[in-house]
């Protein structure tokens, strides 16, 4: 018997059934009913992470079913996440799909930008949230120095971040001069969305975080770099920072959704970093123009910590219902021995 089993199964109850002279080795009627016990369900430690299932389980969301909101012109709900809390919140929320981007870096690992995140710490992340995404879509952003030395390169991270990440696509930065690397990635069967516009992973070469599309000459290279990601496979496209009129066109342009984060709502999609849209940081942090923030996590975890650290100094917490009880003669019989130790000394 496993010992994950024996912890789960009280001692008595164990006893009894190993007792019994018609106990074997493999008695799965008799360990599934004390597994399904009540004292088999008690638990003395933090909450199980996964918590209860979401009222309404929705299907898993697929490549097919994107196409279907796009083709149906449904706007396509995107949003980040970066550890299991934010993916499980994104999943039951209703999200149809769910980026560990790298702006973790910024988020979740205190960086300076996402240039410095590493592979092996977005496939931590990509893992993290994965095991709490049951029906959105998950993408998981190809970190920078992981995929542009060579379409070879960016194949072998792109598998990685499936197999190990376990998320079901990849997104990686760049235009027209990506086009061969999206094209390997698809063809060694992983989706992958494409993101052009505002390039973060970039933002030295652009100067720093600019609109991109401002001018008829950048808008049209941003038209063909939308028009060679689709033709080299991308399943959609993340527009970034570009003029809401411009997104349209291009939009109008493709046959494969667009994810607009700053470039209005004539995109197929809307994505935005869920740190940024549900107020989780302190008062006077800067913020991107097109974030709208839609509530005040901080806030209310500053107020709740604050309300504990001064329950806890004035011992109101933890109060009586907070606690375990003792039965009353077994903690007379445990004052006994103390007391008798005390007066031998």
């Amino acid at each position: 018997m496993s010992r994950a089993l024996t912890r789960l199964i009280p001692t008595s109850s164990l006893r009894s059934l190993t007792s019994s002279p018609r106990w074997r080795p493999s008695l799965p009627v008799a360990i599934s009913q004390t597994l399904l016990s009540p004292a088999a369900q008690t638990r003395h430690s933090s909450h199980s992470p996964m918590g209860a299932a979401p009222a309404q389980v929705r299907k898993p969301v697929t490549i097919n079913t994107l196409q279907s909101l796009y083709r149906k012109n449904e706007p396509i709900t995107m949003i980040t996440a970066h550890d299991f809390p934010s993916g499980h919140v994104a999943d039951h929320a209703g999200m149809d799909m769910i980026l560990v981007g790298d702006s973790l870096a910024m988020v979740a690992l205190g960086m300076e930008d996402t240039s410095e995140v590493l592979l092996e710490e977005m496939l931590l992340h990509c893992r993290s949230v994965a095991r709490a995404t049951k029906s959105a879509f998950t993408v998981g952003d190809l970190p920078m120095g992981s995929y542009e030395v060579s379409p070879e390169q960016a194949v072998t991270s792109a598998i990685r971040v499936i197999k190990e990440g376990r998320v079901k696509s990849v997104k990686l930065e760049g235009g027209a001069e990506m086009a061969p690397t999206i094209a390997a990635i698809t063809r060694a069967g992983i989706p992958v969305l494409a993101h052009i516009g505002l390039t973060p992973q970039r933002q030295n070469a652009l100067g720093g975080f600019r609109v991109q599309g401002k001018s008829t000459a950048s808008a049209v290279s941003l038209l063909q770099d939308a028009l060679a990601v689709q033709a080299a496979g991308a399943f959609a496209v993340v527009l970034e920072a570009v003029p809401a009129e411009v997104a349209a066109i291009v939009t109008g342009e493709l046959s494969i959704p667009t994810i607009g984060i700053g470039a209005g709502n004539g995109c197929s999609g809307q994505v935005l970093v869920q740190v940024d849209m549900s107020g989780n940081f302190p008062p006077g942090r800067f913020l991107p123009k097109f974030v709208k923030q839609y509530g005040n996590v901080w806030a209310e975890s500053m107020s709740a910590i604050q309300t504990y650290g001064k329950e806890v100094k004035s011992r109101e917490y933890p109060a009586k219902e907070h606690t375990y009880p003792m039965p009353a003669k077994e903690l007379a019989e445990f004052e006994k021995i103390i007391s008798e130790k005390r007066e031998k000394l």
